[in-house]
């Protein structure tokens, strides 16, 4: 091939089809110096090296240009460079204070939220590391020498080793000192996978290794001392990260205590480094394929979620009605609205009308807050404030209509899984209307079907509480399980195509309701007894049961329900989704949030960090088949059943 013959190098690129596999795209940061935009070739390289295709991001802090950014790279590279102004952190200029590159700060602290929003896999290197924690709740210290050192004292004087090198750039000159069981270990130095601890990361993020040779294997640059990785890196910083915050943990330490590196409490593959891996060849691309590898299992969920339907089966964010929370804002008051749908990749959700069971002597209007409704919807001045629970639930219907139609563009109203489906194809998020608590029947049967004509798909018979349908988990055994009203309830509920869920009710109801539908049942946010003794579990012989009838359980993000002692996480979800598939089969789970109903864990605390569950979904060797069947697959399956048996009935 002739070096300056375009048509031979071209040649080439048609010699196949297609002509490239689609690598993900990783975005880099970078730097800025009187007018021109600079990066070392060393990050390019190394990411084209490790299988990923390199895309410049300038340092511009238009919002609808980093938006459009973010929307097509997979991965996420913070460069090293100057100082970042302390003002972003609140604090004042210090002397020790170098340049800082007013260019950059905003830019790239924007990036950085709205990456971590996208849940976008992130590598910050020195700089970058830095901009990761002063956007995310961290401290950096504007000097090393403001960091107490754990090596002794020199003169009265806290002595430091050397983090700003003389020599080369790709030479190592002092080491660090690697936490177990983090991202880090696993890259050079441990041969297996760690076990999931409270606080750690996922074991078996299989999809993250490096293949690369460790350090240790090597020898070289590398040793283990009791139960730690050590490894010498080279260094080129006068500031640190001084805390971490919330979101990170340090997971790699300086001997003078310095923190060398820092990654994701929440279990998501963001990782910053202290040290510039651009310069050391192969030891540095093993970082380098951490973050290609993990935009790669990011890249495959995003066109999972292109191509199947994700479906929460609950969600109580119309609670919060009463505080005026904005849908079309991202709200930070509620756990669902459209920009935490969009970043969550997330097609449609059931939104309950909630009724709070009154207790003896109470009155339901009581329960609810009325005013609240009223102050942000002065349209609704003449409600009673007496209102009766038929009534509350019909003005929450009333007001996601509303929501709907001021955002029709974006969102619309389903009924049924073919007008889900369509809603999909038409790029339009989705709202299907639940009722949780058949209290909002008012003691009345024609409101099964008032109800099932405005588009509610299923009733939770009953909540905290016994009700006149049914006994509840936390109820007194009011009528033994399901009353006699509650079973022509029930009747009429499979007579009108309303999906009987029986999430908060007693086991004798659940039998009863079980034994009365005709129709299967749902269980739309519950978990395992058996990973945590709670009533409010479902038995593994009621989870049998419920398979047998060809119903579904989702399982749901309330902390309660998924583990008695100590945070849960989405780790204890992923236990319980797993416990249900070993006792029913994959053909009868699903996920239901609980959103706004008190449902949010660290690793999946909103709408927007969903596609999370999709990754570890994948890391455990998922197909896609059985992704979709817990996304949707299962719970559209006993919809389209329930529907079928809707009959024509004169009301």
């Amino acid at each position: 091939m002739s070096l300056f013959d375009i048509e031979s190098h071209l040649k080439e690129c048609y010699a196949a089809f297609p002509p490239a596999g689609r690598h993900p795209i990783i975005g880099i940061t970078s730097n800025y110096s009187d007018g021109d935009l600079t990066l070392r070739d060393r990050y390019h390289k190394q990411v084209v090296k490790a299988g990923g295709t390199p895309l410049i991001i300038p340092p511009i802090a238009d919002k609808a240009a980093i938006i459009n950014i973010l929307d097509h790279i997979d991965g996420l590279i913070l460069t090293g460079g100057a100082d970042i102004n302390p003002l972003w952190s609140g604090e004042e200029p210090f002397p020790e204070l170098h340049n800082i590159n007013s260019t950059r700060d905003l830019p790239e602290l924007l990036l950085i939220r709205l990456a971590y929003n996208r849940q976008i896999p992130i590598l910050g290197i020195c700089r970058g590391m830095q901009a990761l924690a002063v956007a995310l709740g961290g401290k950096v210290a504007q000097d090393i020498a403001y960091i107490p050192s754990e090596l002794p004292n020199v003169e009265g004087r806290a002595r430091r080793i050397k983090h700003s090198q003389d020599a080369d750039k790709s030479e190592p000159t002092h080491t660090i000192r690697i936490v177990p069981n983090s991202y880090l270990a696993e890259i050079y130095g441990e041969s297996t996978a760690a076990s999931t601890e409270e606080g750690g990361r996922e074991a078996n993020d299989c999809c993250a290794k490096s293949s690369s040779t460790s350090l240790l294997e090597t020898g070289e640059t590398g040793r283990e001392a009791a139960g730690e990785t050590v490894i010498a890196v080279n260094s080129f910083h006068h500031q640190a990260v001084s805390a971490p915050g919330n979101r990170f943990r340090a997971t790699a330490i300086a001997p003078d205590s310095i923190i060398e590196a820092m990654e994701s409490t929440e279990f998501k593959p963001i990782m910053g480094v202290q040290w510039h891996p651009e310069w050391l060849e192969e030891e540095g691309q093993k970082l380098f394929k951490w973050l290609v590898d993990h935009a790669r299992n990011f890249l495959q969920a995003k066109q999972l979620h292109d191509r199947m339907l994700t479906l929460d089966s609950h969600c109580d964010t119309p609670m919060f009605f009463p505080q005026g929370v904005k849908f079309n804002h991202r709200d930070p008051r509620i756990l669902y609205d459209l920009h935490k749908m969009h970043e969550g990749r997330q097609d449609a959700v059931v939104m309950v009308a909630y009724l709070p069971q009154p207790k003896a002597g109470e009155e339901f209007a009581q329960k609810v807050d009325i005013a609240g409704i009223i102050r942000h919807n002065p349209h609704l001045k003449g409600i009673s404030d007496r209102l009766s629970p038929n009534e509350y639930a019909n003005l929450i219907f009333d007001k996601l209509e509303e929501i709907v139609d001021e955002n029709s563009s974006y969102i619309n109203l389903a009924r049924t899984p073919e007008e889900l489906y369509e809603n999909k194809r038409r790029g339009l998020k989705s709202i299907v209307f639940g009722i949780e608590n058949g209290l909002a029947l008012n003691h009345d049967l024609s409101n099964v079907h008032h109800f099932a004509q405005r588009g509610v798909v299923y009733i939770t018979l009953c909540h905290n509480g016994d009700n006149d349908i049914c006994d509840s988990a936390r109820g007194s055994n009011t009528h033994q399980g399901v009353s006699l009203f509650g079973e022509k309830v029930i009747q009429r509920m499979n007579d009108e195509g309303v999906m009987v869920d029986l999430s908060h009710a007693a086991e004798s109801s659940f039998y009863d309701a079980l034994d009365i539908s005709c129709t299967p049942i749902v269980c739309s946010h519950s978990n395992a007894r058996t990973l945590c003794d709670v009533p409010r579990n479902l038995t593994d012989d009621q989870m049998r049961s419920l398979a047998k009838k060809g119903g579904v359980v989702q399982i749901t993000l309330y902390h309660g329900f998924l583990r008695q002692k100590g945070e849960a996480t989405i780790m204890d979800a992923i236990a319980h989704l797993e416990h249900a598939i070993q006792i029913m089969g994959i053909d009868h789970v699903g996920i239901g949030t609980d959103f706004d109903g008190d449902g949010t864990v660290r690793g999946c605390a909103d709408a927007s960090e969903l596609i999370n569950f999709t990754l570890h979904l994948m890391r455990r060797r998922y197909n896609e088949q059985d992704i979709a069947k817990i996304w949707g697959g299962n719970w559209l399956r006993v919809m389209s059943i329930v529907q079928a048996n809707k009959k024509n009935l004169m009301v």
